[in-house]
């Protein structure tokens, strides 16, 4: 199937009615991110705290073997996503935006909940590590649609010419996630004993997230559905919905490779920092946070201007250089980074790999959702969003200790960053050469 000669360009908008004032437009973002916010929120306190969730749901006889016990549950939850895909992303496609968004941050609710309040592995045994487990398959069941779902919202209610701006927020939302996580994690460091925190004061962080989560749901109820979606004129069933996917498989394959480095140089330099910088470099636990608040900081700056740069000059140009920088540099940065551990040489590299991150994701989320067939366009983008989570970005923090472990080289994830840059590179490649075949044809 040959892919639309619209990607990267503006299309035509929807008829819709008075173009929204500027402030309702801002309030439209941050309901429909907020939601965000929460879901990444929760994921990056598993990647902080996950030697002490280790220690208290999966004693072990060494830390390493707890430790991959840990991450192999955080992975578990990135297998569920693409069912989530195919059942939440076609109930959104199908009823609309708005209801399918409620509906998905319930679900992670639940999740959240049950990692918070479960009691450990010396209280109730076996049962102990079953719950997280559980609760890890409803945060990924949720977050296989939730991501997807508020791409596809920003994308359809932007202003002409400002699509990769607006959707860059999806992905800024999670940003603010990680500094108030790595803020948080830092406060607690300074405020408490490390023993109340291994035993019970890492709980704190996800008590607030459940806290949290009411007001989010008040917010996120008031989002109006977007144009664009109200505009068709009908909506497919699930059946329908699965054999135009089925028709798409190879636009979904080759969407799913374009997500590869951003899934994975995500999880690579936020929930896999803290403990890069902890058992690899040595370094403490308060500094390996900061680290990790300034990468999100640097996010945060880097997504939004890329987006726009990709308004003006393309998706592809950013997307293709950002991806062969990556497979040039990422293990070199962090062979000089484990030769020379310090503080400041570890935030130069991860500040490095932020921008790689931040330039690629800025124009590579908005050109997904521009690719993606409109009556499908939540669950084709959430499902090769999620398949490129689950096969490579979730198992990213399982993957680099495993690595490492196995190699004897420190700097070993530097190794698979560059994989994954390297898969998305040449899917860039695919894809713009099937716009150019187009466009000569034409």
């Amino acid at each position: 199937m040959s892919l639309p000669s619209t990607v990267g360009a503006v299309p035509a908008a929807p008829p819709a009615a008075a173009p929204a004032r500027p402030a309702s437009r801002l309030g439209s973002v941050i309901r429909v991110t907020s939601g965000n916010f929460i879901e990444m929120y929760d994921f990056f306190l598993f990647g902080f705290y996950a030697s002490q969730i280790a220690a208290a749901f999966f004693p072990a006889t060494s830390e390493y073997a707890a430790l991959m016990m840990t991450f192999a549950t955080f992975g578990a939850g990135f297998f569920m996503r693409p069912l989530g895909a195919i059942l939440l992303g076609s109930y959104i496609d199908r009823i609309g935006r708005r209801k399918g968004l409620v509906l998905t941050l319930a679900i992670m609710a639940s999740g959240t909940a049950l990692i918070a309040f479960v009691p450990g592995y010396a209280s109730i045994g076996l049962l102990a590590p079953l719950l997280v487990l559980l609760g890890r398959l409803l945060q990924g069941f949720s977050a296989g649609v939730e991501l997807g779902g508020v791409s596809v919202y920003l994308s359809e209610m932007a202003t002409p010419g400002r699509k990769g701006f607006y959707v860059s927020w999806q992905s800024a939302s999670q940003q603010v996630a990680v500094i108030f996580s790595a803020a948080l994690g830092y406060a607690l460091n300074q405020l408490m004993p490390k023993e109340v925190i291994a035993d019970w004061g890492w709980r704190i962080p996800f008590f607030i997230g459940c806290s949290i989560i009411p007001v989010v749901f008040y917010i996120r109820r008031s989002l109006q559905e977007t144009q664009a979606y109200l505009a068709q004129k009908s909506h497919p069933t699930f059946g329908q919905m699965m054999r135009t996917i089925a028709r798409n498989w190879p636009l979904v394959t080759v969407g799913a490779m374009l997500v590869v480095m951003t899934t994975v140089a995500f999880y690579m330099i936020t929930v896999y920092t803290p403990t890069f910088g902890k058992s690899v470099l040595k370094l403490s636990t308060e500094d390996s946070l900061l680290v990790t608040l300034c990468v999100g900081v640097s996010n945060f700056i880097w997504l939004p201007v890329m987006g726009a740069l990709s308004d003006r000059i393309g998706r592809w140009p950013v997307m293709a250089v950002c991806s062969a920088l990556t497979v040039l540099t990422a293990y070199p940065a962090l062979s000089w980074l484990v030769a020379h551990p310090s503080f400041g040489n570890m935030v130069l590299v991860e500040l490095w790999l932020s921008f790689l991150y931040g330039s690629y994701n800025g124009a590579t989320i908005v050109a997904l959702t521009e690719i993606i067939p409109v009556q499908v366009r939540t669950t084709g983008f959430s499902l090769a969003y999620s398949l490129a989570t689950a096969l490579f970005g979730g198992l990213t923090p399982l993957l680099s200790t495993w690595l490492i472990e196995f190699s004897g080289d420190r700097a070993a994830p530097g190794y698979w960053m560059a994989f994954a840059g390297a898969v998305s590179l040449v899917a860039t490649f695919l894809v713009y050469r099937g716009i150019v075949k187009e466009r000569r044809a034409a």
